[in-house]
C-alpha cells in the first residue's frame, strides 16, 4: 500500500509544480540580448517604448480614436476650392444628401495638408451615369495634390489599363479589377508614402499600396512623379514636404458621391 500512496503524493507535488510554474509571469523584455542591426535596440529590448494605443473604430471602415475626419456625412468644413482666375480659396461648394457628398461643382481640396498617410473613403457611381471609358463614373484622389489614385465605373466598362479603378493614373495599373457594380458603394483603403526630400528635390519616389473592396490592387507601387493625362512624367523641380489631399470633380452626370473619409497622418 506504500507505493500507491507515494505515487499519488508524487503525483501532486509534480501537478502542483506544473501549477506553479503555469502561475510564473512572462519576461516584459529583455537587456542581454544583441543590438538590432540599424538601430539602437536590443532583441526584444525592455528599454523599448511601446507604441501609442489607438482605439479602433466600432465597426469596420468607420474613423479610428486618432484619426482627421475629412468628411463624416454633416459638414464639408474640411474641404474648399479654388476660383478658377485668381486660385482665390472659397467654401466646398458640393452639396450633401442624405449624408453623401456629391462631386458637382470643381475639384476640392482638404485644407489640411499631409505628406505620408492612410486614407480611407468610399465612393460610388450611378447606374444611369452617361458615357463610357473615362467618361463613366470617372473620379480621384490626389495625394500631395501631385499623384492620383484614379476612381472609375470599371464594371463592363472597357478603358486603358492604366485609367482603371485603383490604378497609378497613367503609370501603373491595378493588379486586379476589384470594382463592385455601378450603384454599390465602393471602399477605397490607401497607404500613401511620400518622396524623400533634400532641399526640395526628390532623392526617393513616393509609393502607394491600395486596396479596393479589400484586394490589394498596388502593392507598396514606385510612383513615377506627378500624374499626368497622355504625358510621361519625372521628379524634375522642386517638391513640397507637405500638400492638401484633392478629390476630383470629372463631370459625371449623375455626379459620383462620397462618404465616411478619413486620413491618419503617418510618420
Amino acid at each position: 500500500m506504500k507505493t500507491p500512496m507515494l505515487s499519488l503524493l508524487a503525483l501532486a507535488v509534480t501537478g502542483l509544480a506544473g501549477f506553479a510554474a503555469e502561475e510564473k509571469p512572462a519576461p516584459l523584455g529583455y537587456s542581454d540580448t544583441p543590438i538590432i542591426p540599424g538601430t539602437k535596440w536590443k532583441v526584444h529590448d525592455i528599454d523599448r517604448p511601446a507604441p501609442a494605443v489607438v482605439k479602433p473604430a466600432g465597426k469596420p471602415g468607420d474613423a479610428p480614436a486618432d484619426a482627421i475626419v475629412i468628411f463624416d456625412g454633416k459638414s464639408t468644413a474640411a474641404l474648399q476650392t479654388r476660383q478658377k482666375d485668381t486660385n482665390k480659396l472659397l467654401p466646398c461648394p458640393w452639396k450633401i444628401e442624405n449624408g453623401e457628398l456629391l462631386v458637382n461643382g470643381g475639384d476640392c481640396w482638404t485644407k489640411q495638408e499631409f505628406a505620408s498617410c492612410q486614407l480611407h473613403l468610399e465612393w460610388k457611381s450611378a447606374p444611369e451615369t452617361k458615357g463610357n471609358s473615362q467618361k463613366k463614373g470617372n473620379g480621384g484622389v490626389f495625394f500631395m495634390d501631385r499623384y492620383e489614385s484614379q476612381m472609375l465605373d470599371c464594371d463592363n466598362n472597357p478603358t486603358y489599363a492604366d485609367g482603371m479603378t485603383g490604378a497609378v493614373y497613367g503609370q501603373t495599373p491595378p493588379l486586379v479589377n476589384a470594382v463592385r457594380k455601378a450603384g454599390e458603394w465602393q471602399t477605397y483603403d490607401i497607404v500613401f508614402t511620400a518622396p524623400r526630400l533634400e532641399n526640395g528635390k526628390v532623392v526617393e519616389p513616393a509609393y502607394i499600396t491600395t486596396f479596393v473592396n479589400g484586394i490589394c490592387v498596388q502593392n507598396h507601387t514606385k510612383i513615377m512623379g506627378p500624374t499626368k493625362h497622355k504625358q510621361t512624367t519625372d521628379y524634375s523641380g522642386s517638391f513640397p514636404a507637405k500638400a492638401p489631399l484633392r478629390l476630383q470633380d470629372h463631370k459625371n452626370e449623375p455626379p459620383v458621391r462620397l462618404r465616411n473619409i478619413w486620413v491618419r497622418p503617418l510618420p
